[in-house]
């Protein structure tokens, strides 16, 4: 699957036809805010039309970028020029590689990886959830988004991030149940804190939990039901990395790839 027309479409829509490409849609050197006190206001109909035209990207083939459209979405209110050429940093990543296809592959089992990138929102220090969901070589489904509250520890980011992901969790399974006939069977749902995975197996674990919004306690059930099977990834293999914070090209491009994101010029027909 790919979306290269429309990205096409996007570059000489906003006159970027002749920019510079880069290799990351976020800078990581970058630190975006509100208001640094310095950048003036832009045109807030077309930073709306410009996130949109790439939330569109970034939800059809395109979970690389999904990070960075959601974290600039937040400031469609009143957006300013540092917001702005953010925005037109992605699409001059995606100048660059509008030849990427996402690979999907119906032989394997589903397999979620679950990651939180903790006060990450310098405004007001709540911390960023991502998951994501592969199918062999390419992913399904990807989420990434600031979570409701402000976490008290990194652990905490992470259990209220794995709440999110057992929710799809539970979804797909149901879905694949209903496409095959059959019990599915347990999700495996891939987790980079001990901690976290800790509060979610153990009721007992109460002094780290009690102040958890109960809400947040869906993964204890899914858990225990059987729906999902929560196991320990080490930070280096987590692929929802790419979901919760900026990374640099080398990083960033390795988790693309397992994303299953490929240029259809490098496959040999």
């Amino acid at each position: 699957m790919t979306q290269e027309m429309y990205i096409d479409k996007l570059i000489h829509k906003y006159g970027m036809a002749e920019a510079k490409h880069v290799s990351t849609p976020s800078d990581p050197n970058v630190t975006l805010m509100k208001d640094d006190g310095i950048s003036k206001p832009v045109n807030q109909s077309m930073y709306q039309s410009l996130i949109g035209s790439l939330l569109y990207a970034a939800l059809g083939t395109r979970p690389n970028i999904q990070f960075a459209v959601s974290a600039l979405a937040k400031y469609s209110a009143k957006p300013n020029q540092s917001h702005l050429t953010s925005v037109f940093r992605i699409l001059r990543y995606l100048k660059k590689t509008k030849h990427l296809i996402m690979c999907e592959q119906n032989d394997d089992r589903l397999i979620g990886f679950s990651d939180a990138d903790y006060a990450r929102d310098v405004d007001d220090r709540h911390s960023t959830s991502g998951y994501v969901f592969i199918v062999g070589d390419g992913a399904v489904s990807w989420y990434s988004g600031k979570q409701k509250g402000i976490t008290s520890s990194t652990a905490q980011a992470e259990y209220v991030a794995l709440s999110h992901t057992t929710k799809e969790a539970v979804f797909l399974r149901q879905l694949l149940s209903e496409l095959e006939g059959t019990d599915y069977g347990p999700i495996s749902v891939q987790e980079d804190n001990q901690a976290a995975i800790a509060i979610a197996k153990n009721p007992v674990f109460y002094s780290k939990a009690k102040h958890i919004d109960i809400c947040y306690h869906f993964t204890r059930e899914a858990v225990v039901d059987k729906q999902i099977v929560l196991e320990y990834c080490n930070t280096k293999n987590m692929i929802a990395d790419i979901l919760t914070k900026p990374l640099a090209k080398v990083r960033f491009e390795e988790l693309c790839m397992k994303l299953g994101l490929g240029d259809y010029t490098d496959i040999e027909v």
